[in-house]
């Protein structure tokens, strides 16, 4: 009895300690939080600093310190999961994203942001899959099949919707950032029914029956996420409407607002269609509609909670994406074969810019010829920001 007791209680102790050791760093972390917030705000007018360069520089620098603190067995304060990332952070941001965009200026690109998003997410991976069939052979590695090429191709032509957000401003550059983003939401949708053909199809006989059933599950993909955020959107403005919330509490307004958004996306996750492209459209319909039903202070207060939940997720993003460049177990990974690491990666960044300009300069060029107005049409300059 006295000794199962005092396994208890030992169980218990250890239990108090891990508690106790992950107060201190989400402390720790929240304290490095409000710190990108003050120094960014400092750097404001900094034309080399953003935010999301604010925070990358303080988690790079706070990396350095528990690598030297815990004796190089460590870089970070938090253990990182996609679960984390796909489920809490992202959908705030791209829904915010969905929310706050120039809807005007996003449905009047929408052919060329369609074009960028399936077709030169397609064009993307083609390039990418040979490049990797041709160069890896030629570096050693061997070991990877067809599947496992295109699969190479479809991961890399994904772009990222974040970043595009933190380093373009939505009111200075508004074709550009509406370009770059919209194609960031479609590709997201191309790349996974490229990646779910892979694992479908028997990619060794391919035939018009298999192309056609890849266009098909394309669309169905995208129309099915599309309305799926387009109906929740369009639910919520309903329920807001007429049951009328707002004449007794405006906090109850705001809560169906964000819990019918996350009902969008986690929907679409349950039925394996793309979660962004619904919550991005759920944001869209919601601004158009719902926030048009519901009270004066809640649309205050609806607008600033979106764009606040973004700001914090973006920011806690970049902090640790600071923090993971010193990952010690990848450094390690990569110090048992450095030539073929940076090889690797040398490869696959030359072949993602040749992707992307393969597609960028001439569907704009298709683009260019359909606009009548000269403000519409994609510059050069333009052109070679998007890749």
């Amino acid at each position: 009895m006295d000794a199962s007791f005092s396994t208890i209680v030992s169980r218990l102790q250890a239990l108090s300690t891990s508690d106790h050791t992950s107060v201190v760093s989400l402390n720790l972390f929240v304290a490095l939080l409000l710190a990108c917030i003050v120094i960014g705000h400092l750097l404001e007018e900094n034309r080399w600093m953003n935010e999301s360069i604010t925070a990358l520089m303080i988690g790079l620098c706070t990396g350095i310190v528990i690598l030297l603190t815990t004796g190089m067995k460590s870089s970070h304060l938090l253990v990182f999961s996609e679960d984390l990332f796909f489920i809490y952070l992202l959908p705030p941001i791209i829904f915010n994203a969905g929310f706050q965009v120039k809807k005007k200026q996003f449905f009047r690109n929408f052919m060329t942001i369609m074009l960028f998003g399936a077709i030169g997410t397609l064009v993307s991976c083609t390039i990418i899959s040979l490049g990797a069939i041709e160069f890896f052979k030629k570096i050693g590695i061997n070991s990877f099949d067809i599947g496992d090429y295109i699969a190479i191709g479809a991961i890399f032509a994904a772009t990222d919707s974040v970043c595009t957000l933190q380093v373009l401003n939505q009111d200075e550059t508004p074709l550009l950032y509406s370009l770059v983003f919209g194609e960031g939401v479609v590709n997201d949708a191309t790349s996974v029914v490229l990646f779910n053909a892979i694992q479908s199809f028997d990619l060794n006989h391919i035939d018009p029956r298999i192309a056609l059933q890849f266009i098909g599950n394309f669309f169905y993909l995208f129309f099915a996420s599309t309305m799926l955020g387009v109906l929740t959107g369009l639910l919520s403005a309903y329920i807001i409407k007429k049951l009328y919330f707002g004449r007794h509490s405006t906090d109850r307004e705001v809560a169906l607002m964000m819990l019918m958004a996350y009902l969008s996306y986690m929907m679409a996750e349950l039925f394996y269609l793309s979660g962004i492209l619904t919550v991005f459209f759920c944001g869209i319909v919601m601004s158009h509609y719902t926030w048009h039903n519901v009270t004066e202070s809640s649309r205050i207060t609806t607008k600033h909670a979106f764009a606040t939940l973004s700001f914090v997720a973006e920011t806690f993003i970049f902090l640790y994406v600071g923090m993971d460049a010193l990952d010690i177990e990848k450094w390690r990974f990569v110090s048992n074969s450095p030539g073929t690491s940076v090889a690797v990666s040398s490869v696959l960044l030359a072949l993602v810019l040749a992707g992307r300009a393969a597609f960028v300069f001439p569907l704009s060029l298709l683009s260019n010829l359909t606009k009548k107005n000269p403000n519409d049409r994609i510059s050069f300059r333009q052109q070679v920001c998007s890749v």
